[in-house]
């Protein structure tokens, strides 16, 4: 039964975290060393950072840093030759589309909830628009990206995706409201 069913009145308000499945994409691992990174950028489209734990977007493509030679490269669903596009070059670049899912935490307590599972201080004055890290969630490994001021993504493995979207969801239960408010 909805709030409105039971007669309740509740006040419009933003709502403090939606969670939902990200855009589907083409995942791509590169390990390279910085010449080679270069060339696989030039490749496929979108810049290999070198500043550590920041994404470069280029259009509708970005490269997360994972490490000095390793970042994991989203783009549109549609670009499934991507890979291929890319073997030519020096270095390593590895389709693990199908691997991994993407969840999309956003809203102005989006940071809080994904705290309630990970220990970063996500403050944007410490992990600003554009930072990106591999880091705990829980017990599982995640990639974190934070895209926009109250928008993350997470990466995770497709087994482990359901544990982390059920943790997401136990901690936006904080913003439900209680039962007896109407």
């Amino acid at each position: 039964m909805t709030a409105r069913e039971r007669g309740c009145v509740v006040e419009s308000q933003s709502i403090p975290v939606l969670l939902r499945p990200a855009e589907p994409a083409i995942r791509l691992i590169v390990r390279a060393d910085t010449a080679a990174a270069a060339t696989i950028g030039m490749t496929i489209g979108v810049l290999l950072g070198t500043a550590p734990c920041r994404a470069v977007t280029v259009r509708d493509r970005t490269a997360l840093w994972l490490g000095p030679d390793e970042w994991l490269v989203l783009a549109p669903e549609t670009e499934s030759e991507l890979a291929l596009q890319a073997l030519a070059a020096p270095g390593s670049v590895v389709d693990v589309s199908h691997a991994y899912v993407g969840i999309e935490v956003s809203g102005p307590r989006a940071a809080w909830c994904i705290n309630a599972f990970n220990a970063l201080d996500l403050d944007p004055q410490v992990f600003p628009v554009g930072a990106c890290t591999r880091t705990l969630f829980g017990k599982v490994e995640i990639v974190l990206w934070r895209s926009d001021t109250e928008t993350f993504r997470i990466e995770v493995a497709r087994s482990h995706a359901p544990c982390v979207r059920q943790c997401l969801e136990e901690a936006c239960r904080e913003f439900l409201p209680s039962p007896g408010t109407c």
